[in-house]
Formats: structure tokens, C-alpha cells, sequence
């Protein structure tokens, strides 16, 4: 009876119901070995050797395959098919070889299927082939290239930048994107334009509406009004002269669906439809894929199996009729240049089956799900016929002419089922309907309004139109673009506000640096020729380790003369370089490098361990300090007032906007001072405020059994605070409105110190109430929820916390997702899970023989 061996426990859940009590079937959990976060883990000196090592959290996943090895003396190795999947069945070989489990006479075998259904499954176990080298060697290339680049580039940042946390081959060049454009809206001069409006009416007094397009005989561009005069000029033009419809033109025009989702599209799209960020997104695919309904979801294919083409067709006529399914298939080539990456295109397994028929699927799931079947069955549809109307007007004279357009819908096509997203919604003229117009009638004029506009500076990347950028720029491949973007957020170089990518303080320094330092390899064309050489391994064209040796040559002289520099003379060519930003000209003509505190000493950029500032050069004397952003920018200081002598500041530190009383001296190293509570606003501050802050604690009277009660502000919000002759501990109860702290009385404030008191889980917190429960870990036990926390919510599991993401709302939490979030968190923290050798009712699902019945815990 085979060994069957894939990534996860839901995949082999799966497959499972396929082959039958036949096959043992396990999971890997994912990758089994890495190379250890150490110097000499890649080794240049002899050859780019690379030692690998058995995670502590996989040693169990490896054990129980090698215990069943011992009665099943055959494996098969099922891992997904792409360059990743084929990497972890290389990995499997090479530990259970080294564990001598694979004997002599023991065939191993690989096998790939592109969806996870009886079919494809059966197809797949009847043509199993070796593991493919040279796609193996495209994963040793590119995990030695990411450690070489990570482990010999970040420890320059950490000591020429601190605060940097990481640069990385790939993850380095998608910052430089955000910060350049961000810089590219920093310059950005917005230039005045108008355009002129009328509303007209036809004889029979149905309205519509025209753009002025002639004035004066000239036909207009887009800046031919660019004032309020010439505006008022034009309609004055217009208001002195009858309109006549001088013609109307209707063409027919046609419009054809999208091509069916590749990994890039799928996360744009999800993006743009439902606000899903790239890893949110391919994590509910991965749950798709592994419950059977939808094919590989890392793939830069758009073709579509011929049966998946049939049935689609199929599907289209019986649910819409026979006039929406074109005379011939609709085929998409693929345009990938890696055929290792270009596997068949994201498309349901069953075209019948519609969002209603998922089983226990979590909602963005079914959201995903739904979106991926219409796409679809939209690639295979007849297109959209339409008509366009274009209607010219124009005075007896020819100095004025407008123009009207308009368009109907005449045939839906695949617009009754789908319509792709745009990043930037734009309001189209042409989408509106015009009522009936003739030729040489008159045209009303009911309205004539100018309208002001200004051009408008590049827009912040979307998740959505960053990959699109990097498809583009050949950066990056689809098993890639998910976690490349997760990092650079994760590592607080870039923040995501309205689903807009920000690059934060840090990002801007590190990609600053790295465009001065080491410009190549930052630089958009070397990243994508590099993208492409590996394609060239993995296709057997190119021996990796030549890859490697060209790279290693060049990048390991360029840290070497990097490391010789001296924090300071980093710091000055990061000054020059970010002049313009850091600097910009003042409105009084004075010297933008000149502090406004001090009025003598000179602005430089400095670093501290949250990232770049810029502060005055007469430190300790003047203590003047703002961010990089600029003069008047979020964070930078100012004087609110007087009081008793001392200068009353606004600041913005770590933590946020503060009040301070005077500045730091010898003999008064630590100032007072008081954050400003949550809901204050720091333009709104007023020395009156202030003072009221840095007065706090409040004290609010007398306690009836001795001590006084005082009100403030703390790490968890506002709250108040007494303290019993004969306790030990003062007892805190929290406020729930933080004008409280100043308004609440004697009364109310003994009453909740004295519920505080009564809480039978003592002066501590009370027991949070969850705001998901997930039930019980389905290996280990042991209840799962999801968790409000001070810095977001979080899976809590025994005392694992693990954070959500970011992009993930808690109510999308899923079990499987949870499980995932709890197996990263160990991995990370190298801890054991107790529990697991106590679970004998752990027992996985799929496997038949007593020597498969442990089942590990998840990893991800």
C-alpha cells in the first residue's frame, strides 16, 4: 500500500475519498527542511554548498512518514505542481534518505495534478515521473540568491540605518516602487484646466448633454481654457449664438470578456472588488484548491483544459440559452515567459456548480469562489454588441461646436455575468444613453455651466495595481507577489491606509540608501533579468550555480566597500540625495536648512532605531525635531504658549502626539509631559488643552474608607485609581469615554473601584469576551478564538497569540486559517505543543494503518 505524501491535511482529506483505503496518505505540512538563519548556511567558498536542517515543528511530520515507510515500502510524492511543490517532494527524498527510510528497492515516484478531483487525481497516479531537476535547481538558486542578499545586505542596514529590519532581492525593488511614486506625488505641480458643459433639449424637450469641443473656430485640448475669464468667455460664446445638430453618427461597437484569472489578475481583481489584500486572497484560494473546487492557484496561464472549455459552454447555454455561447471557443494564449509557471488558468472544477453549492466554506471564500466561476464562464461567452452615438452641434458661424455621446446596450453577451474592475473608477461620458436627436433640428439651450479641474498627481498603489506594476516589470512571479508585498508592511517600511500603500519614514531611508549604495541591485531591469535567468534553470537551460557565481562576484565587493563607511558619511550622501524632500524652499525666502527653533543651527537628516528624522545640528543645546516628511508635516513641532515661565511644546514621538513642559536640561533631564488621549486632535490643540493634560492625575476627592482617588490616562486608556491602607496594590477601573478622566465625580467613581474590587478574578483584567469562537484545534484540542488586543485583533489557542493579519477581518477568521497562524507562531518561537503527544484521538483522517494514525500539528 503506496505512502502518498502533500502539503496539507485538508489536501490529503481530499484526495483521500479518491484512492481509497488502497493508499496511506500524509502531510508534509508544508516545507520539511530550510537552511538555518546563521552564517554559513549558503557557502561561496565551495560552491554555494547549502546545509539544510529539519524544522523542529517538521521532525514529527518526517518521523511519521518514515513509520509508515516501514510497512509501505513505496512513496509517492504528491506536492502541488509548481516549483515550490517540487521542492518540498526534493526535501522529502533527500531527509527520508538521509533517515534511511527509503530503501534500496523502495520506488519513489512524483505526481502532479493541476485540480484536485477524482479525474485529475486517478490521471496523475497513472503517469507519475521523477522529480524534475531543473526546477528543483531554479528553487536552490533563488532560495541561495534571498539568503546571500538577506543575510549579507541586512546586517549593513542594521549598522548604517538603525530601525532598518531587512532588505531583500526581490522585496527591496517593490519598495522602491511605492517610495518613488510617493516621491513622485511629493513633486507633483497640479496645473488649472476647465472645461464648459451645456444642457440641451431637443424639440420634443428631452434633455442631454454636450461638451464644448470648438471655440473660436479652433478645436479644444484638454488646457486650451485654463482660466476662470476664458471660461466665462466661452460661455458667453456659446450663450450668443443658436445651436443646430449639424450630425449623428451611430457605429455599432462590440465588446469581449477578460481572459479567465491568472494569479496576478485573481489578486487584482480581488483587490479591486472586495478590498482583499494579495495574501488574504490566496489564502482563501489555497483553501479552494484544497477542497477540490478550483484548479492550481499560482499559475501565469490563461488557457483552459478543452473538457473545462466544453463544459463551460455547456453550462452557458443551459443556464442562459443558446445565444449567448459563441459559434466557436473563445482561446487564450498564454504570454508567460517561464512554461514552469504556466500552468492551466484559475478556473472552477465544476462549471455547474455555482457559490450556493459550497460546503462549509468560510466567506471569503464564497466571495472568491463566485468571482473566479463568472470570470469563468464569461471568458466563453459571445461578446457585448453596443451602439455609439456621437451627435456634433455647432453655431451657423463655426466658432462654437459640442459634442454629445452616448452609447446602448444592444446585446448583454457576457456583460449579463461579469464585468472586470477598473483600479481608477472614471465616469464615462459614453455610458450614457441619449435620447432621439435628428439631424438639422435645433438644440435647446436649458444650462451652460464651467466646470474647474486640476491634473492630478499619480495614484498610491493597491495591492492590486503594485503586482500589475510588477507583472509588468517582470519582478516577481505568481508564488511570490503575496508575500514580497506581506513583508514590506510587515517590516513597517510601508503602511496600507484605505487600501492605499503608504512608504513609511523607514522605507524611504532604506530605499534611499540602497539607490545610493547599491543602485544595481535595486534597479528594475537587473531584478527582471535576474527573474528571467532563473526561468532559464528552471526550463534546464542555464547551470544555477553560474547564476549564482556572476551574482555572488559583483554584490560581495559592493558590501564589502559599503562596510567601510562610517555612519556619518552614510548619513551625508542620504542628506543630498533627499534634499529636495527634506528641505523644500520657504515661503519667507529663508534658508529651508536653518532651524526654525534655535534660528542658528543647521537641519540634518539623523536616524534612531523607528526610523530617519530630521533634527538641528546644535544637539544637546537645541533638541529641535521633525520627520522627514517636511516642515508642517505630521510630527513636526511646535510652541503652544507659556506657562509659569516655561514653553509649552506639541511634539510627535513613537507613540504618538504629546504635550511637554519646557525642554530637556542638565539638571531636568525628563520633562513633564502627557500623550494626548485617543479621539484629541493634534491640530485642534490649544495651550489651554495642554495644561490640562500635564496637570493630570487628577485627584477627585477622598475614598469613604481613607486614600485619595485620583483619574488619568495610561498604556490601556483612561481610568481610575485608589488605593486602601491595607492593600498592597493600588486597584485601577478602566473609563470607557476619556473626557471622564476630567468630568467623573465622587459617586460614580467609588461605585466602579468598588465593582472592580468585587471581580472574582481579582484586580486584574476581566475575562475578554471572544469575538469569534472557532471550537476546538482539530489535532491538539483545546479551544480557538479570535481575540480583541491592544494592538489588534488576534487567534488565541493554550497560550499561543498569534496576530491576524492586517488585511484580514476577524470575522473571516477561519479554522484553517487559525490552525496556520498557531503552527507560524510555534515554528517562530521554536516551542513544543505539549498537548500533541497527549492526544491519542488526534488521528488523521486519511490514513487507514496503525502506523499513520498520529496526526502532527499544522504547520503552515
Amino acid at each position: 500500500m503506496p505512502v502518498v505524501v502533500v502539503e496539507s491535511p485538508a489536501k490529503a482529506k481530499t484526495i483521500n475519498k479518491y484512492l481509497g483505503s488502497d493508499y496511506t496518505v500524509l502531510a508534509s505540512y508544508g516545507h520539511v527542511r530550510d537552511l538555518p538563519p546563521k552564517d554559513g548556511s549558503v557557502d561561496p567558498d565551495h560552491e554555494f554548498d547549502m546545509k539544510w536542517e529539519i524544522g523542529a515543528d517538521s521532525r514529527k511530520h518526517v518521523k511519521a512518514i518514515a513509520d509508515a515507510l516501514k510497512d509501505d515500502n513505496a512513496l509517492i510524492l504528491a506536492t502541488d505542481p509548481d516549483r515550490e511543490g517540487e521542492a518540498i517532494s526534493w526535501h522529502l527524498e533527500e531527509a527520508l534518505r538521509k533517515r534511511r527510510a527509503i530503501k534500496k528497492d523502495t520506488p519513489v515516484s512524483r505526481v502532479v495534478f493541476n485540480a484536485i478531483t477524482k479525474s485529475a487525481v486517478t490521471e496523475a497516479m497513472q503517469n507519475p515521473r521523477d522529480i524534475d531537476q531543473p526546477l528543483v535547481d531554479a528553487y536552490l538558486a533563488r532560495r541561495a540568491l534571498d539568503y546571500l542578499v538577506g543575510f549579507n545586505l541586512s546586517p549593513v542596514l542594521w549598522r548604517k540605518l538603525p530601525g532598518a529590519r531587512s532588505a531583500g532581492r526581490v522585496q527591496s525593488v517593490c519598495l522602491r516602487l511605492i517610495v518613488e511614486r510617493e516621491m513622485e506625488i511629493e513633486a507633483f505641480n497640479p496645473r488649472e484646466y476647465w472645461s464648459v458643459k451645456a444642457l440641451l433639449a431637443t424639440p420634443r424637450g428631452q434633455e442631454f448633454e454636450a461638451r464644448l469641443t470648438v471655440l473660436g473656430g479652433q478645436k479644444l485640448d484638454k488646457f486650451s481654457i485654463e482660466t476662470d475669464t476664458a471660461a466665462e468667455l466661452a460661455v458667453q460664446a456659446i450663450t450668443s449664438r443658436a445651436l443646430t445638430v449639424k450630425s449623428v453618427e451611430a457605429k455599432p461597437a462590440s465588446r469581449n470578456p477578460s481572459p479567465p484569472f491568472m494569479t496576478s489578475t485573481l489578486q487584482q481583481e480581488a483587490s479591486r472588488k472586495f478590498g482583499m489584500g494579495a495574501r488574504q486572497t490566496m489564502s482563501a484560494a489555497q483553501r479552494l484548491y484544497e477542497a477540490g473546487y478550483i484548479t492550481y492557484m499560482r499559475t501565469d496561464g490563461i488557457d483552459m483544459a478543452p473538457e473545462a472549455v466544453a463544459a463551460a459552454r455547456d453550462a452557458i447555454k443551459d443556464r442562459y440559452g443558446a445565444e449567448y455561447v459563441p459559434a466557436s471557443p473563445r482561446i487564450y494564449k498564454n504570454k508567460a515567459k517561464n512554461a514552469q509557471e504556466a500552468h492551466e488558468c484559475i478556473r472552477p472544477t465544476e462549471m455547474t456548480r455555482t457559490v450556493d453549492d459550497l460546503k462549509a466554506a468560510e466567506p471569503d471564500q464564497r466571495k472568491l469562489y463566485d468571482l473566479i466561476w463568472k470570470r469563468t464562464l464569461a471568458c466563453q461567452m459571445e461578446g457585448a454588441r453596443l451602439e455609439r452615438t456621437t451627435v456634433d452641434i455647432t453655431s451657423s458661424d463655426g466658432e462654437v461646436g459640442l459634442r454629445a455621446t452616448g452609447q446602448v446596450v444592444q446585446f448583454d453577451g457576457f456583460m449579463r455575468v461579469y464585468e472586470e474592475g477598473r483600479d481608477d473608477q472614471v465616469v464615462d461620458d459614453d455610458d450614457k444613453r441619449l435620447p432621439q436627436i435628428m439631424e438639422g433640428e435645433a438644440a435647446e439651450k436649458r444650462s451652460i455651466s464651467p466646470e474647474q479641474h486640476f491634473t492630478q498627481p499619480p495614484p498610491r498603489y493597491t495591492e492590486a495595481t503594485l503586482v500589475k506594476k510588477m507583472e509588468e516589470l517582470g519582478i516577481g512571479r505568481p508564488s511570490t507577489y503575496a508575500s514580497v508585498i506581506t513583508t514590506i508592511q510587515d517590516r513597517e517600511y510601508v503602511r496600507k491606509d484605505k487600501n492605499r500603500l503608504f512608504p513609511e519614514d523607514k522605507g524611504r531611508i532604506v530605499t534611499i540608501f540602497l539607490l545610493n549604495f547599491f543602485r544595481k541591485y535595486v534597479g528594475y531591469e537587473f531584478t527582471a533579468d535576474l527573474e528571467e535567468e532563473l526561468d532559464d534553470v528552471s526550463a534546464g537551460n542555464r547551470n544555477y550555480k553560474n547564476v549564482l557565481d556572476r551574482f555572488w562576484k559583483d554584490f560581495s565587493a559592493a558590501i564589502s566597500e559599503t562596510s567601510e563607511l562610517r555612519i556619518t558619511e552614510v548619513l551625508d550622501v542620504l542628506d543630498d540625495a533627499l534634499a529636495p524632500q527634506l528641505y523644500p524652499p520657504r515661503e519667507d525666502g529663508s534658508d529651508p536648512r536653518i532651524c526654525p527653533k534655535c534660528g542658528n543651527g543647521k537641519l540634518h537628516l539623523k536616524t534612531s532605531r523607528t526610523g530617519g528624522f530630521v533634527g538641528c545640528g546644535n544637539y544637546p543645546e537645541c533638541t529641535y525635531t521633525r520627520p522627514i516628511a517636511g516642515e508642517g508635516a505630521d510630527g513636526d513641532e511646535r510652541v503652544l504658549g507659556e506657562d509659569a515661565g516655561d514653553e509649552i511644546w506639541l511634539k510627535s514621538g513613537r507613540f504618538g502626539p504629546y504635550v511637554q513642559r519646557g525642554e530637556p536640561t542638565p539638571e531636568n533631564k525628563k520633562p513633564p509631559r502627557a500623550s494626548l488621549p485617543k479621539g484629541w486632535d493634534k491640530d485642534e490643540m490649544t495651550l489651554e488643552k495642554a495644561l490640562v493634560l500635564l496637570s493630570l492625575p487628577r485627584e477627585i476627592g477622598e475614598h469613604p474608607e481613607g486614600g485619595m482617588i485620583s483619574s488619568n490616562f495610561g498604556r490601556f486608556g483612561p481610568y481610575v485609581m485608589h488605593k486602601l491602607p491595607e492593600e498592597a496594590k493600588p486597584v485601577y477601573a478602566n473609563l470607557k469615554d476619556p473626557e471622564d478622566v476630567f468630568e467623573i465625580g465622587m459617586n460614580r467613581a467609588v461605585e466602579l473601584l468598588t465593582d472592580k474590587r468585587n471581580n472574582p478574578r481579582g484586580r486584574g483584567r476581566t475575562a475578554a469576551k471572544p469575538l469569534k469562537e472557532l471550537g476546538d484545534h482539530p489535532e491538539d484540542g483545546g479551544a480557538i478564538n479570535v481575540m480583541d488586543g491592544r494592538y489588534g485583533p488576534y487567534v488565541k489557542w493554550e497560550k499561543v497569540n498569534a496576530t491576524i493579519p492586517k488585511d484580514v477581518k476577524p470575522e473571516e477568521v477561519t479554522v484553517e486559517m487559525a490552525v496556520a497562524l498557531i503552527a507560524e507562531k510555534t515554528a517562530k518561537k521554536g516551542t513544543k505543543r505539549k498537548t500533541v503527544a497527549k492526544k491519542p484521538a488526534a488521528k488523521k483522517a486519511a490514513a487507514k494503518k496503525p502506523a499513520a494514525k498520529k496526526k502532527p500539528a499544522a504547520k503552515k
